[in-house]
Order: structure tokens, then C-alpha cells, then sequence
């Protein structure tokens, strides 16, 4: 064989071995996939991630392929599975495909901004991916309340819900405290339980409702109620808002303040009483009531008062008629005003007396006993 005839055949099986190495890398190239149909997504602080990540085999061998990832952030957390179990190295099947799991931790003290890594397969095939942190980590706690103001009269309860916020990475034990006016009332309660402290986990959040009672006969005004939680890392403050639209309170007596009266057994007495809003807040619909002894009636005109304004008073009489057959002595009928809001009770003393004829009966019986012993008296008194 000639020289030139060596050289046209080194020089066609170098260029037959470049076409097939370059087909061997352009078939390679191919043949795995990774897929996932979400490559760049946005999150908050502290969010945890789950992607599933088919790696597909296109070829018509099996493939083992080591399964790593690249460039993740600086302290982010992740964990790589499937089917259950931590994994380092995956084989597939021809035309076949097996899914992945990864879980990635964004951390809570993280600044806002796109994050990009990959996950890479038997070292040549990779996606990449990328996380938006859509705000800058904060990492503290955090107090929050759909309504943080109500509006109500000075004996209700003000009963708010908020949410106090773990934005750290461990369980905290947060102190609950106020520092409301003098004289207000504030409990907290987790799950129904009145308590002092409640213990949240990390990136968690604990729903706390808070009981607001003010002081009896406060005035009518807007007060600021500060609530916190703290402990020895982290705090967090809110303050509520209660508007106290005035206080109820109604008094129940007689124009003479005397509660005490006479009757005669069967007949009746009529009761002139007088109703007094002693509060800072209207009173409506004023009803009264009473309880009387047995076979005894109380007629109340009216049988309802409208309205009554503070420092306003009113009429109303009761009519009360006793048992005829009532024997003399001393009675108790309990007479009550009452509104959704308030109530005012008394206590009527009432004599019962007997009627003039019966003491004149009584009288007469007397004398003619006393006649017929005087009578017997001087008929046999000597014998």
C-alpha cells in the first residue's frame, strides 16, 4: 500500500470516528430529562418548597445516573427523596421515568431577591431553578388582629381575636401582658383556657382570643388597650382599641323613697314608683314585674316603658290588691324594672289589716262575753 493510499485511509477513520463520537455526544446529551413544571416560582420568608422532578430515560438502555444539586443558597435547607427513602443515585429503565422529591427550606432571614440552583443528573444533565423571595426576612414576632377596634357599652366584654406570629426558627415561650388603663379587665385565652403564656413553634402561628371588660360606670370615650407577647429573644406588641359608648344603670323607688305600705285583707292599693336612668346611656323597652305572695295580684300602667333618658326619670304605678282571705300581718311583694341592660329591684313591705266590721264583730263578742261571765257571776256567785 502506498504512502498517499495510508494517508486517505488514517484521515477517513479519524473523521469517521469524529462523526461517531460527536452522534455518541449528541445521543447522550438526550438521553436523560429532568422535568418539572415549575421552574421559578415566588415565596415569602421561612416558606418550604415541594417540587417533583421527573428524570426520564430516553434511551434504549438502563441508566444510572447520580442525582446532586448546585448552587444552593447559603444556609437554605433541602431534602432530595424517592420513594421515601434520602437518595444519592437513581436508575431508570428505558423509556421509562422515575419522580423525585425535593423539599427546599427558604430560610426566615433571607434578603428579598431571585435565588437560582440546580439539580443535576449523572453530571451532564441538569434544570435549573429559581426561587423569588418576594419580601425581606424579618425574623421576629408579630401580633396581628382582623379588628383591633370595637364599640359597645361599659358592661359588655370586648372579646378580640388575633394571631400572635413565631417568625423565628425555634419554639418560642411567649409571657402575655397589658398594660391597659386602671381599673380594665384583660385576660388571654388559647383553646378556651385562660392563660399567661403560650408556647408557639417555629414559623408558626397560635390564635388567641383576648376578653377586654372595662370599670363599672366608666365614662364614654375612646381608650387604647396595649397587649405584648415577649420572651428572651423576640417580642411583639399590638394595641386594641375599645370605644365605651356610656354606661346602663336604672333605680327603682317611690317619690317619698319610703317601701312600705298598708291594706286591708281583699281590697287593693294603688303604688305610685318611679324609675330613674342613672346611667349615661338610653334605656329601652323598661318592663315591669313583681312577685307577690300567693293569690295576690300586681297590675302594672303602664306595662312598659319606651324610653327612659339618662338622668331622666318616670312613672308607673302598681296596682296591688291582697288576699281576701289574708290574715293580719306583714308581706313581701318584690317589684323589678328590667332592660336588656340593667335591672333595679325593691322590696314592698305591705301590712294587711282586717276590715272595721270584723273589729266590731270582735268588740261585741267580747262584751257579750264579758256580760254573760258577769251574769254568772252574780246568779250563783253566792250559793
Amino acid at each position: 500500500m502506498s504512502i498517499r493510499t495510508k494517508r486517505v485511509t488514517l484521515f477517513l477513520s479519524t473523521l469517521i470516528g469524529i462523526i461517531f463520537l460527536n452522534n455518541s455526544n449528541v445521543f447522550a446529551a438526550d438521553s436523560l430529562t429532568l422535568y418539572t413544571p415549575y421552574t421559578k416560582i415566588s415565596v415569602p420568608p421561612g416558606e418550604a418548597i415541594d417540587y417533583t422532578i421527573d428524570v426520564i430515560n430516553n434511551n434504549t438502555v438502563l441508566q444510572n445516573a447520580e442525582i446532586s444539586i448546585s448552587g444552593m443558597p447559603k444556609d437554605w435547607n433541602y431534602g432530595l427523596k424517592s420513594g421515601g427513602w434520602n437518595i444519592k443515585q437513581i436508575s431508570i429503565l428505558p423509556h421509562e421515568k422515575k419522580s423525585l422529591s425535593l423539599k427546599v427550606n427558604v430560610p426566615l432571614k433571607v434578603n428579598k431577591g431571585s435565588y437560582r440552583f440546580k439539580v443535576v443528573a449523572g453530571g451532564l444533565y441538569s434544570l435549573p431553578l429559581v426561587v423569588t423571595v418576594s419580601e425581606q426576612g424579618t425574623y421576629k414576632s408579630e401580633f396581628t388582629t382582623d379588628q383591633a377596634n370595637m364599640q359597645g357599652h361599659s358592661n359588655s366584654t370586648f372579646t378580640f381575636s388575633a394571631n400572635l406570629k413565631n417568625g423565628t426558627a425555634d419554639k418560642q415561650l411567649y409571657a402575655l401582658t397589658t398594660n391597659a388603663p386602671q381599673g380594665w379587665n384583660v385576660t388571654f385565652k388559647v383553646n378556651n383556657k385562660q392563660v399567661t403564656s403560650v408556647e408557639v413553634e417555629a414559623n408558626s402561628t397560635e390564635k388567641i382570643n383576648i376578653d377586654v371588660v372595662p370599670p363599672a360606670q366608666i365614662a364614654a370615650g375612646t381608650y387604647k388597650i396595649p397587649i405584648g407577647a415577649s420572651t428572651n429573644a423576640t417580642s411583639a406588641t399590638k394595641e386594641l382599641e375599645v370605644v365605651v359608648t356610656g354606661f346602663y344603670n336604672m333605680e327603682l323607688t317611690t317619690p317619698s323613697g319610703l317601701l312600705s305600705t298598708s291594706i286591708t285583707a281583699g281590697d287593693e292599693k294603688r303604688v305610685q314608683l318611679l324609675i330613674k336612668n342613672t346611667g349615661t346611656s338610653d334605656l329601652y323597652d323598661i318592663k315591669p314585674s313583681s312577685s307577690a305572695p300567693a293569690n295576690w295580684d300586681v297590675i302594672f300602667d303602664p306595662k312598659k316603658v319606651d324610653i327612659i333618658l339618662p338622668g331622666k326619670e318616670t312613672q308607673v304605678f302598681a296596682t296591688i290588691k291582697a288576699d281576701k282571705k289574708a290574715i293580719p300581718g306583714d308581706y313581701i311583694t318584690n317589684i323589678e324594672v328590667r332592660t336588656q341592660e340593667s335591672s333595679s329591684k325593691v322590696a314592698f313591705r305591705i301590712s294587711v289589716k282586717t276590715r272595721m266590721l270584723w273589729g266590731w264583730i270582735g268588740v261585741l263578742i267580747i262584751i257579750i262575753a264579758s256580760g254573760s261571765v258577769y251574769y254568772m257571776f252574780r246568779k250563783y256567785g253566792r250559793r
